[in-house]
């Protein structure tokens, strides 16, 4: 009760976290939370989804957002993996305010770095009592596992070290034995989860887990507990899946004798079929939508119809907007459903979002003149001549065909080609379609010389195009007139209207290109 009219009083988001000194004593702790990938592969859209739910959490409240690289699962490393992440995030819009890069005063913040620490920290179990040594071989584990698989049951450790006694450690320690640390798990507490309610205890039903490998390195159990705790963290928001790891890890923070942070599991992202995303689907690497041109806001706000937390559901939001509207009670629990067709229309709608200002567009036409300036010589080689690609140009491209593409590279497939590139028509192919082509072309390129620059639009050109057909060549049929006029243009023999062609040219390049045609005829 007094919580609640706290936060009242002082207006305290729902999000910022409390914690209580007694009860005539409390203050608000900012709130810091963590993205804690494992560099075992490149960076995909449900991790990224992680960071983005982490990211807006904190920014929504004044908080502060971390970068761990959880990398002590060396067997699994992929080499780039942690600079991958750390690109694609600050790609994304998603820059930690401390992380192995722009470092903090938490750190180190990779794992792998930390390795005293986590040393000197299970001695604090071992002797306190709640973790032990063992010195079962993984011979023996193995066995134990394929034996409780032959008889239908869970595999677990039946801690058989847990009972050995100091004695006989020792004995074991003067022999030189290896062994592992482990815990020892008997059945939780329950906790409350922002997102699922309230969850019971689990038992432990897999048996004492281990903390701290044979060669010194510790399990997700024991780093994430310790760093999150050292780096005060305050919220940790992860997938579902460690759902049920949780009460396991508030044993330990228990053990420690540390208060532990406050948790939301996000909901599940899986495929159309049911099935859970995978490492193995290149099309969901976060640098993959990056390279097929894709809009970093455009992904980020892509990932929000992932899992709810916004009132107005599926909406073109900046960052900035998600940030404003995010509310974690509306994060849902049943598994969010990976629609990447709607990637298409999120893209689009950000495009046109841009294109509303200066700034906007200044951004579009740069990222519209690198796409044209690589894609064409990738496709027709590098001797290839392009038109001039100026702002005003570029700019009257984007705003015409706004509604036509989904993506700015969209602008530069072939059926986009005449836009930048001079057509390779033979004079056989012009004359095939009008025995008149010469005519034609000549009689259209002085009507285009002679249209004032200010009546060079498309509704115009259709009346002199018409006007010119009328007077001029009743005789051919207006198919083949339009198709000849479509061909000289642009190498097509369907495509947009010859007079949306011209607007989009502009009176000097169809000059030109009508000109070039009609003087190689004669």
């Amino acid at each position: 009760m007094w919580t609640k009219l706290l936060r009242s009083a002082l207006r305290i988001p729902a999000g910022v976290h409390l914690r209580s000194l007694s009860t005539s004593c409390v203050y608000l702790q900012d709130v810091r939370v963590r993205f804690g990938p494992s560099p075992t592969g490149f960076m995909h859209l449900g991790g990224l989804r992680t960071a983005l739910y982490n990211y807006i959490f904190a920014k929504a409240n004044n908080g502060k957002f971390v970068l761990r690289i959880e990398d002590t699962d060396q067997s699994r490393l992929v080499q780039s993996a942690a600079n991958n992440i750390e690109d694609m995030l600050e790609w994304s819009g998603l820059s930690p305010d401390e992380g192995p890069t722009k470092g903090g005063d938490f750190g180190p913040y990779k794992q792998s770095e930390r390795l005293q620490t986590y040393q000197h920290h299970i001695e604090t179990l071992l002797q306190n009592g709640t973790a032990y040594r063992c010195f079962c071989t993984p011979q023996r584990i193995e066995l134990i596992r394929k034996e409780a698989v032959r008889s239908g049951q869970v595999p677990r450790y039946d801690n058989r070290c847990r009972h050995l006694s100091t004695q006989q450690v020792q004995e074991k320690l003067d022999k030189g034995m290896t062994y592992t640390i482990r815990f020892k798990l008997d059945d939780a507490d329950g906790f409350d989860d922002i997102v699922f309610g309230h969850n019971i205890g689990t038992a432990a039903v897999e048996g004492d887990p281990v903390l701290l490998k044979s060669d010194g390195w510790p399990t997700y159990h024991l780093a994430n507990v310790i760093d999150d705790h050292l780096m005060q963290i305050t919220h940790v928001l992860r997938g579902t899946e460690w759902l049920g790891s949780t009460s396991k890890h508030l044993s330990i923070y228990k053990a420690f004798n540390w208060t532990p942070p406050t948790f939301a599991h996000l909901p599940l992202i899986i495929n159309k079929d049911g099935s859970k995303l995978s490492k193995r689907q290149g099309d969901l690497f976060v640098d993959h939508l990056k390279n097929s041109g894709y809009l970093p806001e455009a992904v980020v706000n892509f990932l929000t119809y992932c899992g709810g937390g916004f009132p107005d559901g599926h909406e073109i939001n900046t960052l900035k907007e998600l940030i404003q509207k995010f509310d974690i009670n509306e994060v849902r629990r049943q598994s969010a459903v990976l629609e990447m067709e709607l990637l298409d229309q999120v893209n689009r709608g950000h495009i046109l979002q841009l294109l509303e200002t200066s700034n906007g567009r200044e951004r579009l036409i740069a990222e519209l003149r690198h796409e044209v300036l690589h894609q064409l010589p990738a496709r027709y080689g590098e001797s290839l001549k392009l038109r001039d690609l100026d702002d005003e140009y570029l700019s009257r491209i984007l705003m015409t065909n706004k509604h036509r593409i989904n993506r700015i590279r969209d602008l530069t497939c072939e059926e986009f080609d005449f836009l930048w590139r001079q057509p390779n028509v033979t004079v056989e192919t012009l004359m095939e379609i009008s025995p008149q082509a010469d005519n034609i072309l000549s009689c259209v390129h002085q009507a285009m010389v002679d249209t004032p620059s200010d009546s060079f639009s498309k509704g115009q050109l259709v009346e002199n195009l018409k006007s010119i057909h009328k007077s001029s060549f009743s005789t051919e049929a207006m198919g083949s007139y339009m198709k000849l006029l479509r061909m000289a243009l642009s190498g097509l023999k369907q495509g947009p209207g010859v007079a949306e062609m011209m607007e989009l040219l502009g009176k000097e390049e169809v000059s030109r290109r009508l000109k070039e045609y009609s003087d190689s005829i004669l």
